[in-house]
């Protein structure tokens, strides 16, 4: 058979047949094609082809998970950019979160995203009861007001990552361990306040200085209320003996602890800790690097101390 090549469409011709084509497909065929596509793809252009496309994109079978972490991820450590700190940035975080929330119908089950609001949070806890995973870390304007909403909201929580957020405090922790009784992850991150300077020109200054400087309360209310829990990241906190002690006496489900950093533990603390942890299956000891500039040999005598203090394996200058 000869292959003819389809003549021009012209104006007077009206639609194409390719636009047919498009037109023509059912809604389960458009969004089983839309679902093989990119978050990314369906928020800055899909849903402005036509109504149809922006219908279909709105379909709760497509939100009910709203994940950004591989667009975070894939910048390379150290390439966090200003921008994500801003208010505009914070803006498009939450239209999207909002989005998700009212598309799904309420059957959203998993969201994680960076930098958003009290104005998202919000949303979430009003209209998605289901939501069993919630990550919102490095999100400075998220409050004990809407958490609370959340843990009221959001009963059926599986996994929870408040890390980097600093307006959240042990009141918003303790009223999620009472009202989620599935939590089994916790994820209370901090920034690394050893050497700040990799947040340099990056995190505004202000919020970096707003830290919490006493984990210990936090870390009661979770050995107060999260008996369950099987995962634990508290990199960088502040966290004393005696809140470690509290935990590895309430949360003897933990499997994973990670305690990157937590400058003020000694390693008899955390050995002591993990001993009372029969589950315990990984383990993360404070081994971190501290530049010269910032804490020097003399403050420990010499450098072998400092090794015995942090169980650092190999010390690098």
């Amino acid at each position: 058979m000869d292959n003819k090549e389809t003549p021009p469409v012209t104006a007077a011709d009206g639609v194409s047949s390719s636009d047919h084509r498009w037109s023509d497909l059912t809604q389960v065929c458009l969004i089983n094609i839309l679902a093989r596509l990119s978050l990314e793809d369906r928020f800055r252009s899909l849903i402005f082809v036509c109504k149809n496309w922006l219908d279909t994109c709105k379909d709760p079978s497509l939100n009910a998970i709203l994940d950004l972490e591989p667009h975070f991820a894939s910048f390379a450590a150290g390439e966090e950019s200003s921008r994500w700190w801003s208010d505009e940035f914070e803006r498009r975080i939450d239209s999207m979160v909002r989005a998700v929330g009212e598309w799904s119908g309420g059957d959203v089950r998993e969201i994680r995203v960076r930098h958003c609001s009290d104005r998202a949070i919000e949303a979430l806890a009003e209209r998605c009861p289901k939501l069993q995973v919630l990550s919102i870390k490095s999100s400075m304007n998220v409050t004990d007001k809407m958490m609370r909403k959340v843990a009221f909201g959001c009963p059926m929580l599986v996994e929870l990552d408040i890390s980097y957020c600093y307006k959240i405090s042990r009141e918003s922790i303790a009223l999620i361990g009472s009202s989620c009784p599935n939590l089994r992850i916790l994820k209370r991150n901090f920034m690394n306040w050893l050497d700040p300077s990799q947040h340099a020109g990056i995190v505004p200054n202000e919020y970096l200085n707003a830290c919490p400087q006493d984990p210990d309360p936090e870390a009661a209310a979770i050995a107060d209320t999260m008996p369950h829990l099987e995962h634990l990241e508290l990199r960088f906190s502040k966290l004393s003996s005696r809140g470690l002690g509290l935990i590895s006496e309430s949360c003897l489900r933990l499997e994973y602890l990670d305690l990157s950093g937590c400058a003020n533990l000694m390693s008899r603390d955390v050995s002591s800790a993990a001993s009372k942890l029969e589950c315990l299956k990984t383990l993360k000891k404070p081994n971190f690097y501290i530049p010269r500039s910032v804490f020097h040999a003399e403050r420990y005598g010499h450098w072998q101390l400092y090794d015995e203090r942090f169980q650092t394996d190999v010390f690098r200058i």
